[in-house]
């Protein structure tokens, strides 16, 4: 068997990675990622279906933030032509910036799973090594994939479908120790990742349950990962990143955001989704519910939240909330 080696110098250098988030891992939050530490963002998940349509909004998914120079490109779909001239194009697109090409096969939406693509290949992996196979044919920059323990609860199908797509010509692979039909519930099992390692040689990529960087580090020390991988744990916590890095590095680690600093962030994301256009303002609903999780006086702010359509509005509840902490005075949370 031959072994792609084009990823692992990379992920000796790179070892903390954002991980593709629909709806969350847009330019603006891969901005503040970037910013406290993480080596290599993904797009959200990008539709390969989509893409042949020239459909604007799927593009658009492509876009990439000031000073962003490399960015990984998470591709969903269940058709190896599609998905193979999908990807040429994408790097087509983007040049250099493309640091390598994931194929999504372990996100575990109905509306995902349900037309054949995510998770659901894991199902049919002679059609998932095909995929993988005219994806690598298709494009120079290397190309990993992304699943999950397995589809079904208790079917364990990481480790061969590990070594199928390292036959494929994957570069990497990424597991999250959780099977499909799991969603997020329960905890990741890190054991499955330790597996996968033991029967690759190329580089794997760990997920699931990071939030901290001593969560980074005993998965580490557990599986022997060449990677660390953060999803939810970095939603309203992009400072996550700098722990894990100095976590892994051995360097002191950071102090724990202050409330100051989780207002102040918020208010730095709103801006930058408003100055992305459209309605790209009302996913900061979502981010400002992560950023005030646990703050005081924060459920009076949240009920605005749920109204805010402009930047404008946004600012008017986060320096109410200010006020309402700093005088500890719920009367001041509501905006005037």
């Amino acid at each position: 068997m031959k072994t792609n080696d084009a990823l692992r110098p990379f992920f000796e250098e790179r070892r903390v990675l954002l991980a593709p988030m629909a709806g969350v891992s847009d330019t603006a939050f891969r901005t503040l990622c970037r910013e406290q530490g993480a080596d290599v963002t993904y797009t959200e998940m990008v539709s390969a279906k989509g893409l042949s349509y020239a459909n604007e909004k799927t593009r658009r998914l492509l876009d990439l933030a000031d000073g962003e120079d490399i960015v990984a490109v998470q591709l969903f779909g269940h058709e190896p032509d599609v998905m193979a001239r999908e990807a040429a194009w994408i790097e087509g697109e983007l040049g250099e910036r493309l640091a390598y090409l994931d194929i999504n096969m372990g996100c575990p939406a109905r509306k995902i799973v349900s037309k054949g693509d995510g998770s659901k290949l894991m199902t049919t992996p002679d059609l998932a090594r095909e995929i993988i196979e005219r994806v690598v044919d298709a494009v120079s920059v290397p190309v990993t994939c992304k699943f999950r323990r397995g589809y079904a609860v208790g079917e364990e199908l990481a480790v061969p479908f590990a070594v199928m797509a390292e036959r494929a010509g994957a570069a990497a692979v990424a597991v999250h120790g959780r099977y499909a039909m799991q969603y997020y519930s329960g905890s990741a099992d890190w054991d499955t990742i330790a597996e996968v390692k033991r029967a690759v040689a190329i580089p794997v990529i760990g997920n699931g349950d990071v939030r901290s960087g001593d969560d980074a580090l005993a998965m580490v020390k557990k599986t022997c990962c060449d990677a660390v991988m953060v999803a939810r744990g970095a939603e309203g916590n992009p400072w996550v990143f700098a722990d894990v890095k100095a976590a892994l590095a051995g360097s002191d680690r950071p102090k724990a955001p202050s409330w100051e600093d989780r207002l102040a962030m918020a208010h730095r994301h709103a801006d930058l989704l408003d100055r992305r256009g459209g309605k790209n303002i009302v996913r900061m609903r979502k981010h400002a519910m992560w950023y005030l999780a646990g703050l005081p006086h924060a459920s009076v702010a949240r009920k605005e939240i749920n109204s805010c359509q402009t930047l404008a509005d946004f600012d008017r509840v986060l320096e109410a909330l200010r006020l309402a902490i700093e005088k500890g005075c719920e009367d001041h949370v509501r905006p005037v």
